[in-house]
């Protein structure tokens, strides 16, 4: 018999928090997610689970072929609250390789399969996997590795493994406001209720996921989608066009999207834009970064005000808001009103709660109180009295509670949905052999909303660009690693070590 759960709302798995499960909704008890294949492979054996390019599986391969992968991680090792660190490329294998972790009641930790072995060096010893996938054998000295296409013994049993539940559903990557990764390791159990109500998500529905599986919300949206038996359409990278052909294609009802990929479809030409069949769309997420107002508009005239939902909220799940495209005409500009089990407020530089219409600090807290949504590994939370946490924006809300963002108090740059944190940087470049210091700032991108600008005082000035790159590109994903450089030989801080940030980008600007 499954082992089963107390019933907690739907999205405390996702660190997003429950969006928007109604109170009268009837769920079922949550399953653990070490049983949640066979759940599907019971009903719909032989339909597609993921797609990927030319490669699909269903849902009993899937449930197969990850009950295997799990019996090859066992033997290495791996059990009950390990961490595996999971450095693959978007694909079936990733999702083989998340489903046989957590039926072995371990926690996945995803991250770029691009990653440079520095910065993955400095996430294993911080989370001090059992395991990591998707890297050279041998590569890492201080883990276990398994490369890609692991070639699982044809001989492993693919029967269902003793059930396991993993106290922690995830445990993802971020950057460090210092410069190093931090661990969000989720508080909720593995298991999920495939009836709750999340996220408009349909049940047996086809998501097509555009996004880096190592990011949250692509995989989050992911998974969860996996778990209420939906197909998954996942791609390799995000390509305008190809989007439009696969929601065709798949009859795809749901997509998640950050707004760089909505601008990149934008610029499609208009015959190429409106020559898909797109009417099987019900539910458009986009998330992950500001939206400009422009191109939300035309998204709800394109698609209708109904298919455009906006999600703010941080990996933590401290709390979230929501709003849909109707909603957002009435109220443009705002990323909706708090969830049902969260508060916000907006908190001024004195430490005291602002009335509606002032900026300051946005800080939330979940009404499951302090604490119960995340934990930090190698990172503090900013918390003030009363359990509020803060995720570093600042803004106001109006006087029916509505949100409206206005920018980062941090100086992490957001480009293209992925956050970058300047110190990281610099450490990187100020690595580098003739370099005295270095700031890094985020100037506007038509494309990816900001991008990382160096400039870098070198003041023998035996440093070229191409040699920084060069060293940049061992130390530093191709995301982080700045899009343009100047070089400087006047020195960019003070004795104290202080940087004018905000002066220098304004200057550019």
């Amino acid at each position: 018999m499954s082992k089963r759960f107390p019933a907690r709302p739907a999205w405390d798995k996702l660190g997003l928090h429950q969006v928007n499960e109604r109170p009268d909704s009837k769920t079922m008890e949550p399953i653990s997610l070490s049983r949640i294949l066979a759940h599907w492979a019971d009903q719909t054996p032989d339909a597609v689970a993921v797609s990927h390019e030319n490669h699909s599986v269903t849902w009993a391969q899937l449930e197969a072929g990850s009950n295997r992968l799990a019996r090859a991680y066992q033997a290495l090792g791996v059990g009950q609250d390990d961490f595996v660190t999971i450095a693959l490329p978007n694909g079936v294998e990733f999702f083989e390789a998340t489903f046989a972790t957590w039926k072995l009641g371990a926690t996945p930790q995803p991250v770029s399969a691009k990653l440079p072995k520095l910065e993955l060096e400095a996430i294993i010893e911080i989370g001090e996997p059992k395991l990591v996938v998707g890297v050279p054998d041998g590569s890492h000295p201080h883990a276990q590795t398994l490369g890609t296409n692991y070639p699982v013994d044809a001989q492993l049993s693919s029967a269902p493994l003793d059930e396991r539940t993993a106290e922690s559903f995830k445990a993802m990557t971020s950057g460090g406001s210092t410069g190093r990764p931090k661990l969000i390791v989720s508080k909720a159990p593995a298991a999920w209720d495939p009836d709750a109500d999340f996220l408009e998500f349909s049940n047996q529905g086809n998501i097509l996921i555009p996004g880096p599986l190592y990011h949250n919300g692509p995989f989050s949206w992911a998974v969860i989608g996996l778990f209420k038996g939906n197909h998954i359409a996942v791609t390799t990278r995000f390509d305008a066009e190809e989007t439009l052909r696969l929601i065709e294609e798949h009859r795809i009802d749901t997509v998640y999207m950050v707004p760089t990929m909505m601008q990149r479809i934008w610029n499609l030409p208009a015959d190429v834009r409106n020559a898909h069949d797109l009417s099987c769309l019900r539910v458009l997420w986009h998330l992950a970064a500001p939206c400009p107002a422009w191109l939300k508009e035309a998204f709800i005239d394109w698609l209708g005000a109904e298919v455009i939902w906006e999600l703010y909220g941080g990996t933590e799940g401290q709390g979230a808001t929501t709003i849909r495209g109707d909603d957002w005409l009435q109220h443009r500009g705002s990323v909706g009103k708090p969830t049902a089990i969260c508060e916000m407020k907006i908190v001024g530089e004195d430490g005291a709660t602002l009335p509606p219409g002032e900026i300051g600090e946005v800080f939330m807290r979940p009404n499951s109180g302090p604490g119960t949504t995340y934990r930090y590994i190698g990172a503090e939370p900013k918390a003030i009295e009363g359990g509020w946490e803060s995720i570093g924006d600042i803004g106001h809300m109006d006087e029916a509670g509505y949100l409206y963002l206005s920018d980062r108090l941090t100086d992490m740059i957001l480009s293209g949905g992925a956050n970058i944190y300047p110190a990281e940087v610099e450490a990187a470049i100020d690595s580098c052999p003739g370099v005295r210091s270095s700031v890094a700032i985020g100037l506007p991108h038509e494309d990816l909303g900001n991008a990382v600008h160096a400039i870098v005082d070198a003041p023998g000035g035996d440093v070229t660009e191409a040699a920084l790159l060069a060293h940049l590109g061992e130390r530093l994903v191709r995301y982080k690693v700045p899009r343009t450089i100047e070089f400087t030989d006047e020195p960019l801080r003070d004795d104290a070590g202080k940087v004018r940030r905000k002066a220098l980008r304004e200057e550019r600007m």
